[in-house]
């Protein structure tokens, strides 16, 4: 079953660790989003591997915007 990362605020993703194909393990930081000039790591929900990922580096988001799709 798929595990959707949603995006947890409103802000900028500046920051995306892995790519389609990675295998992650549960609180890695697979991205970052800056917010009023603070970044907020975004962590892995659960072990898996990323089936792709929705936003690109520089896209802005709101919050529960999908943001990445991990198998």
């Amino acid at each position: 079953m798929a595990t959707e990362v949603l995006a947890p605020m409103t802000g900028k993703i500046v920051r995306i660790n892995v790519q389609p194909g990675a295998s992650v393990v549960e609180d890695l930081e697979i991205l970052v989003i800056e917010a009023m000039k603070m970044e907020t790591p975004i962590y892995a929900p659960c072990d898996g591997v990323i089936d792709k990922i929705v936003k690109k580096e520089g896209d802005d988001v709101e919050e529960d915007d999908l943001i990445a799709i991990m198998a």
